[in-house]
C-alpha cells in the first residue's frame, strides 16, 4: 500500500487567503516548512477508504521514522488474517484521528496474540472491577476484596495505566497510607484532649455554660474518631492488589506484578501467654493484658467452667475450650454431622458473620473440613444438651425452627456468632477470672493437647490447619509446669563438675551422722526439739503428776 512522507508550508497569501504551496518564497529555507506523513490502510468490509496521516514534523528523519514505525505495526498481521489486519488498520485510523502516539510495536504484537484490545488504555480501577466481578468466592470474602478496592486502591491507582503500573507507583501509596494514619492519630488526639479538656468545665454558671457551648462547636468541627490502616490491613491490601495482578498476567494483559516485589511493614502475630499468677496479680494492678492473645491455665479453664456449668450454651463452652473449634464452626456444626457413638464429629459448614448479617458457608480451607475425635466426658455433655434441646422443642411447638444445628437459640434459629461472643466476654467479666477472647479458648485447647504430649500433627489436624507450623507458630504457648519440666530434664542431661561435688558433699554428712549415731548407742543425735515436740513433752508430764479420777 502507498506511503510517503512530503514537505508541507502553511504560509497563505495575504490577499487570498490560500495556501502557498510551492509558490512560497520561504519555501527552500531550512527550517521553514515541516514534514508530514500519509500511509495508506486496508479498506473497511463496506469498501471504504481509510489512512493514516500526520504532520508537523521537524526533519525528514523524524517523519520518515513514524512511517516506518506504522509500516511495522501493519506488518503484525498475517496476510490471511483478515481479522487481525482489520484490528490493526482500525486501530492507526483512530490514533491518526486522536493525534495519539503511535502504540509499541511488541506490546501491539502481544496484545494482538492474546485476543485484547488494541484500541484505548485499560487502567487498574478498571481492571479492578473486571476482575472482581468475575470472582466465585463466598460473600464475605468479596466483601473484604470490595473493601479494599473501594477504599484503598481505586482512590490512589485506580486512573494509572494497567501495563505501566510501577512498584514505585505501590511504595507511594503505601507511604501515602502511613502518612494518612499519622495525620488520623493528630486528629485523634486532638478530639480527644479537646473533649476531655471541656469534660473539667461545670454545667453551672452562666460563663461555663457559654464555654462549653464554644467547646462543642469547635468539637463538632474537628474530623470525628478514625480508625487507622494497620499492619495487617495494609498487608490484605496488597494481597488483593497482587491476586489481581497475577490474574492479569494469567490472561496475558501484562507481563509484570508489581505487588509481588513492594515492600511494607510486616506483621508481628502477638504470641498467646498463660495467665500466670504473676501476671494475674499485674492485670488486677493495672488493668492491662500483657498480651492480645491471652490463655488460662487449665485451672483457670476448670474455674470458668464451672462457673457457667448451669448456662444453656455451657456444652459449646466445653467443646470449644477441649476440641478448639472456632466459633463460626461451633455455631454451625450440625448433628447429622456429629456421631456421639462413634465419639466424633466432622467439621463440614460454619456460619460466617457479614457486617452484621449471617450465612452459612463451607470452611474456608481444605484442611477446615475434619473428623474431631470427642473424649467421654464431652460426649456426655453433648448428649445432656441434646435432651434439653429435645425438651425446648416440644415447649415451643410448631414455633420451633428446625434449623438442625446443634446449638441455637432456645427457639432452635440460627446462633449469632457477634452474639455468641458478647455473651462469652460477659460471663468471663462476672465469674472474675482474667480476660480472654473466644478465639482464645481455641488457643488453650490447643496448648493443653500439646502440653499432655500430643503429637503437633495431631493437634494440628484437630484444629484444622493446613500446615504444623501454623501450630507451632501460633498456638505453642508453654504452660509453666511443662516448661519448667523440660528445663529440670534438659539440666540433668549435661554433667558439671559442681554436681559431682554437691553429691559428694551430701554423702560426707550422711555418713558423719550415721557415725555419730554409732557413738550414741545406735541413736542419731537429737537436735534442738520443735515447739509440737516441746508441747507434747508438757502434756505428758502433767498426766504424770494427775490425780487419776475415782
Amino acid at each position: 500500500m502507498k506511503g510517503s512522507t512530503y514537505r508541507r508550508c502553511s504560509c497563505r497569501d495575504p490577499k487570498t487567503g490560500k495556501e502557498l504551496g510551492t509558490s512560497c518564497p520561504k519555501r527552500n529555507s531550512r527550517n521553514h516548512c515541516t514534514y508530514s506523513v500519509r500511509q495508506e490502510l486496508p479498506s473497511r468490509e463496506d469498501g471504504n477508504r481509510r489512512s493514516f496521516a500526520r504532520g508537523g514534523y521537524g526533519s525528514l528523519k523524524a517523519a520518515q521514522a513514524d512511517l516506518d514505525h506504522v509500516r511495522a505495526l501493519l506488518g503484525l498481521a498475517e496476510s490471511d488474517d483478515s481479522e487481525g489486519i482489520d484490528l490493526i488498520a482500525e486501530m492507526l485510523a483512530e490514533v491518526s484521528r486522536e493525534r495519539s502516539p503511535l502504540p509499541e510495536v511488541e506490546e501491539t504484537r502481544r496484545r494482538l496474540n492474546a485476543g485484547q484490545d488494541l484500541i484505548g488504555s485499560l487502567t487498574v480501577a478498571e481492571w479492578l472491577d473486571r476482575w472482581l466481578a468475575g470472582k466465585r468466592i463466598r460473600k464475605s470474602g468479596l466483601n473484604r476484596y470490595e473493601t479494599d478496592i473501594r477504599v484503598h486502591l481505586k482512590p490512589r491507582i485506580g486512573g494509572r495505566r494497567l501495563d505501566r503500573l510501577r512498584v514505585s507507583h505501590l511504595s507511594e501509596m503505601f507511604t501515602d497510607i502511613r502518612d494518612a494514619n499519622a495525620r488520623i492519630l493528630e486528629d485523634n488526639a486532638q478530639r480527644r484532649a479537646a473533649i476531655d479538656e471541656m469534660a473539667t468545665v461545670p454545667w453551672k454558671g452562666v460563663e461555663n455554660r457559654a464555654r462549653r457551648k464554644a467547646m462543642k462547636a469547635a468539637i463538632d468541627e474537628m474530623p470525628p474518631f478514625r480508625r487507622i490502616t494497620g499492619p495487617a490491613t495494609r498487608q490484605h491490601v496488597k494481597a488483593t492488589l497482587r491476586a489481581s495482578l497475577n490474574d492479569a498476567i494469567g490472561q496475558q494483559i501484562i507481563t509484570f506484578n508489581p505487588a509481588a516485589h513492594v515492600e511494607i511493614d510486616p506483621v508481628r502475630k502477638p504470641k498467646a501467654l498463660v495467665w500466670t499468677d504473676e501476671r494475674v496479680t499485674k492485670w488486677e494492678q493495672t488493668g492491662e493484658k500483657p498480651s492480645p492473645v491471652m490463655v488460662w491455665t487449665p485451672q483457670q479453664t476448670g474455674a470458668f467452667l464451672d462457673f457457667v456449668a448451669e448456662d444453656r450454651l455451657y456444652a459449646m463452652w466445653h467443646l470449644i475450650a477441649f476440641r478448639g473449634l472456632r466459633r463460626g464452626e461451633a455455631c454451625g456444626q450440625p448433628w447429622s454431622e456429629t456421631n456421639l457413638d462413634t465419639h466424633s464429629l466432622t467439621v463440614s459448614s460454619q456460619l460466617v458473620q457479614d457486617g452484621w448479617g449471617i450465612e452459612a458457608s463451607d470452611p474456608k480451607t481444605d484442611s477446615g473440613y475434619r473428623v474431631v475425635a470427642l473424649d467421654d466426658d464431652t460426649v456426655d455433655v453433648l448428649k445432656r444438651y441434646r435432651e434439653r434441646q429435645g425438651q425446648d422443642r416440644e415447649k415451643w411447638g410448631r414455633a420451633w425452627v428446625e434449623t438442625g444445628h446443634v446449638f441455637t437459640q432456645e427457639d432452635g434459629s440460627w446462633l449469632h456468632p457477634g452474639k455468641v461472643t458478647d455473651l462469652f466476654e460477659r460471663l468471663v467479666a462476672a465469674s472474675g477470672l482474667p480476660p480472654i477472647r473466644l478465639h482464645d479458648l481455641r488457643h488453650g485447647a490447643a496448648t493443653l493437647m500439646l502440653a499432655a504430649g500430643i503429637d503437633i500433627k495431631i493437634v494440628s489436624d484437630t484444629l484444622g490447619h493446613s500446615d504444623t507450623r501454623i501450630t507451632r507458630d501460633v498456638y505453642q504457648s508453654v504452660l509453666p509446669h511443662v516448661g519448667r519440666s523440660a528445663a529440670e530434664a534438659t539440666a540433668k542431661l549435661v554433667p558439671l563438675q559442681r554436681k559431682a561435688e554437691k553429691a559428694a558433699l551430701k554423702a560426707a554428712k550422711k555418713a558423719k551422722a550415721k557415725k555419730a549415731a554409732a557413738k550414741n548407742g545406735g541413736r542419731a543425735k537429737v537436735g534442738k526439739p520443735s515447739n509440737k515436740a516441746k508441747a507434747q513433752a508438757e502434756e505428758a508430764v502433767k498426766a504424770k503428776h494427775r490425780k487419776p479420777k475415782k
